[in-house]
């Protein structure tokens, strides 16, 4: 077995895990009242804007975490700036898609 392949397999069954637990935890949730206010744990059970809050949040915590990879870890720049981009526009597009449907939920309860 490569050196290469070592890496892989526990990031596959940890992404297809990952997956897995999202697609069964929104079918729970999908209908239930959700929380806009005081703390809840369990991300599917927010309001759209909530999960906006908290992705925004996150945001300062990714660069850290970008820092801390770009220093500890003996990664090329291609690997890393790929890396980068990859969890930066993923978080964009979360916050995006979330502010997107707040605003299409507060404009239904006018």
């Amino acid at each position: 077995m490569a050196e290469n392949e070592i890496f892989i397999i526990p990031i596959l069954i940890s992404v297809a895990v990952s997956i897995i637990i999202g697609l069964v935890f929104s079918k729970i949730y999908k209908g239930n009242d959700k929380v806009d206010e005081g703390f809840e744990l369990n991300y599917f059970k927010l309001s759209y804007r909530r999960k906006m809050i908290r992705t925004a949040i996150l945001f300062p915590f990714i660069v850290i975490l970008l820092i801390i990879v770009y220093f500890f870890f003996n990664w090329s720049l291609i690997v890393f700036v790929s890396f980068a981009l990859l969890l930066l526009l993923g978080t964009t597009v979360q916050m995006l898609y979330n502010y997107n449907k707040w605003k299409k939920e507060a404009g239904r309860k006018m």
